[in-house]
């Protein structure tokens, strides 16, 4: 696997930062979304037959990384082409990709993702979530909730997890179901968040929502493949919306170091200020190093071998991210939590790349039993 990037990568990186840019951390969300969408940002990821840029996982990581980077990370885009696009892409119907992958494409259309519930959290064994056969009409009738919700209000659709009926004697056959936003039953309440962001979060209820046969996404049987293929994608994108966050905020102190003075020298002069945000620098790098193993490694179709990787990677820039945030903040002192410098937002979103879309307790459980092969507690 190569370290070093390409050509071409490193031209997407310059556009994408000149986009970013321009836009800035006080942009209008869905003003920038429609011009990476035009400029085919959003589906670099996409087959080119559906209007996508035929590339992988590793440039839209790129993208991501590069807006947020400039202070304008676009979250959905882990959301609508990472997850949702990945998964229709590799299981959907031939229908379900036209009506689909074009709009995902080019942002014309949302997609948002519902797995979370209440009851299960980070076990999707317990996933209640219900989908079972209308007899009569080969319907599908899905029941259950869901929370934490990104982007529900925006998206044209919901790509919901749930589970058929014979889950219940144990058998997980978790299914993928294209809910339509606009769905009778189908109802959404928004989550009171702290966070600051375009981007809201909902909770959702499914009272016996009543979808055609066509909805399903894939094989009824082949789901937890399915369902794979879309959050290895998700920890992937995770990882570079929190070093695109990091870099943010590490560039903002190393600008405020190098121009505060104090005592007649800069403070970027003192190692207490230079070394932590060395160490901060060096953490980000190391985390998009493993995010680009990661990133190869779905591309080439090792969807084991991803699995290790981006969970690594999303527990790295996590963690980097925490600590570039607070480094900055420091640096800056009473300016870092002011509105003017416009750190103080970022310390709450810092902490979703620790909790979302997995625990990093819960990444530190799979590398134990699955790279260590030490024995399960639970």
């Amino acid at each position: 696997m190569a370290t070093i990037e390409t050509d071409e990568h490193k031209s997407l990186r310059e556009a994408v930062a000149a986009l970013g840019k321009r836009h800035g951390h006080e942009t209008e969300t869905a003003q920038l979304w429609s011009e990476a969408g035009k400029l085919g940002y959003l589906g670099v990821n996409l087959p080119e037959e559906y209007g996508g840029g035929g590339g992988g996982i590793t440039e839209l990581s790129l993208v991501l990384e590069e807006l947020g980077a400039a202070g304008c990370p676009l979250l959905m885009m882990i959301v609508s082409p990472a997850i949702c696009g990945t998964v229709i892409a590799r299981f959907g119907t031939d229908a379900q990709k036209q009506r689909w992958l074009p709009a995902l494409a080019d942002g014309t259309r949302l997609m948002a993702f519902g797995i979370t519930e209440p009851d299960a959290g980070s076990n999707s064994h317990r996933i209640t979530t219900t989908a079972r056969r209308d007899r009569d009409t080969g319907d599908w009738l899905l029941t259950g909730r869901k929370v934490f919700v990104s982007g529900v209000d925006i998206a044209d659709a919901t790509l919901i997890v749930g589970r058929t009926e014979d889950a219940r004697t144990g058998r997980l056959k978790p299914c993928l179901f294209i809910v339509p936003r606009d769905t009778p039953g189908f109802t959404r309440r928004p989550i009171d968040m702290e966070l600051n962001a375009a981007e809201k979060q909902f909770e959702l209820v499914l009272d016996d929502v009543r979808l055609p046969a066509d909805a399903l996404v894939g094989d009824e049987d082949a789901g937890l493949l399915q369902l794979f293929a879309g959050l290895n994608p998700e920890r992937i994108m995770t990882a570079a919306f929190a070093i695109g966050m990091g870099r943010h905020a590490l560039a903002k102190a190393i600008e405020y170091a190098r121009d505060r003075t104090v005592w007649n020298t800069p403070i970027g002069a003192h190692q207490a200020i230079a070394h932590p945000l060395a160490q901060a620098h060096i953490d980000l790098e190391l985390a998009r190093l493993m995010m680009q193993k990661a990133a190869a490694l779905y591309d080439a179709g090792d969807d084991m071998g991803a699995g290790e990787a981006a969970n690594m990677a999303k527990y790295a820039a996590g963690e980097a991210c925490v600590k570039a945030v607070d480094q900055a903040v420091h640096t800056l002192g009473g300016n870092g939590l002011t509105r003017e410098y416009g750190l103080a937002r970022l310390i709450t979103a810092a902490r979703v790349a620790r909790i979302a879309p997995v625990s990093r307790e819960m990444i530190l459980n799979y590398v134990s039993h699955q790279t260590l092969g030490l024995p399960k507690s639970y």
